[in-house]
């Protein structure tokens, strides 16, 4: 029997789907698992690459760019285990994720979705990995700043019961995912997550959180978070709202002058962060336990000087202002989400090198694209 069917929809992001791969199959070793990847019509090496390094997995190559739900939903026709987890392609799995969700599952039996921890690639926690239910009324403080409702008060460590979590990780039952009618095809990228997760509830079922298991994401990697982002978007709250609250013309135009008004703020954020400057770092180091030819490599392309250290070192030091590179041949998944949760908000740099692979990759803002460079 397969017990857990990972599916990755993936969308002009190679480097990051390597990445990704590369952490599943060290997370899915000890379970009966199959992962499936549907690319979205990329026309990039994303699926070239997929049959030269992970011949073992599922491809569906789609022919034309249908969106996160229907291409969800068009890999979820090749799924055959008992849960189901949807995964982002820009998103790094710990070894011990699966197992662990899987055992909590199976002591639950009202799970409808289950969510994880979600870190950025500065190892800062994710809010929205946990949410309350956006009424227009929630929303609303949330756009005027109000209150901060739209989040959870549910503590980031703490397991427990919420009402939405985000679609970069959804664990769920795959019958249960079929009786509730999956993915809503209404909408094209963004707000699905949402939805599922008011349609468990809406059943009868409960969505948990578990603060406990961590991965991380990168945000932003398969969607630049320009004028036709904030238009879906926000488009897709639309969509939620009129399916879901329809309370009157009143309430409808309060909604979507709201949803402007959000969308405008997005537009300056990002203004903003695009105006940053590039950071200078006192200190470049690669985390691992083993000299290896990546140090020298490092620096010829790099130019800079780095020092090796280990996880134990570096997880008893306090860094800053540095350039931190992980070699992933050699570090464990879980050992990289510690050390970047130890040493984040320092104005640390975090890099990773997958196993098998001569790239590293991160990402410095959680608001816009990461930095991919070839070794």
């Amino acid at each position: 029997m397969i017990q857990l069917s990972v599916l990755i929809l993936n969308y002009k992001v190679p480097y990051y789907l390597m990445h990704c791969l590369s952490s599943v199959t060290a997370a899915t070793k000890d379970l009966e698992a199959e992962i499936i990847v549907v690319d979205n019509n990329s026309e990039d090496q994303s699926s070239a690459w997929v049959k030269e390094y992970f011949p073992q997995v599922i491809l569906v190559e789609n022919k034309v760019n249908s969106g996160f739900s229907k291409g969800n939903n068009l890999g979820f026709e090749h799924v055959k285990g008992k849960y189901v987890c949807l995964l982002n392609p820009d998103t790094y799995v710990g070894n011990h994720t699966f197992k662990n969700v899987y055992a909590f599952a199976e002591t639950k039996q009202d799970v409808g979705a289950i969510g994880v921890k979600l870190i950025d690639g500065c190892g800062n926690f994710l809010p929205e990995s946990k949410r309350n239910l956006p009424t227009p009324k929630v929303a609303l403080e949330k756009i005027f700043q109000i209150n901060k409702n739209y989040y959870s008060a549910l503590s980031e460590n703490i397991t427990g019961k919420v009402d939405v979590l985000v679609g970069a990780f959804m664990w769920m039952h795959r019958e249960r995912y079929e009786e509730i009618g999956k993915l809503d095809e209404d909408y094209f990228m963004y707000g699905e997550d949402i939805d599922l997760s008011y349609k468990f509830l809406k059943a009868g079922y409960q969505n948990y959180y578990l603060g406990s298991e961590s991965i991380i994401h990168y945000k932003g990697e398969s969607t630049t978070r320009d004028k036709v982002y904030r238009q879906r978007f926000y488009g897709a709250m639309q969509i939620f709202y009129e399916k879901h609250f329809n309370k009157g013309k009143a309430v409808q135009f309060l909604v979507q002058q709201g949803l402007k008004l959000a969308s405008l703020k997005d537009a300056l954020i990002k203004k903003s962060n695009n105006e940053q400057v590039q950071k200078e770092y006192v200190s470049c180091l690669l985390v691992t336990n083993k000299t290896s030819a990546l140090k020298e490599r490092l620096e010829e392309i790099l130019h800079h000087q780095f020092n090796c250290i280990s996880v134990k070192e570096v997880l008893k030091e306090t860094i800053s202002d540095s350039y931190i590179v992980f070699d992933a041949e050699y570090i464990a998944a879980d050992d990289i989400k510690m050390v970047m949760e130890k040493q984040k908000n320092k104005r640390n740099c975090f890099r990773i090198k997958p196993r098998n692979f001569n790239f590293i990759l991160g990402s410095d803002q959680s608001t816009s694209k990461g930095e991919v460079k070839d070794l």
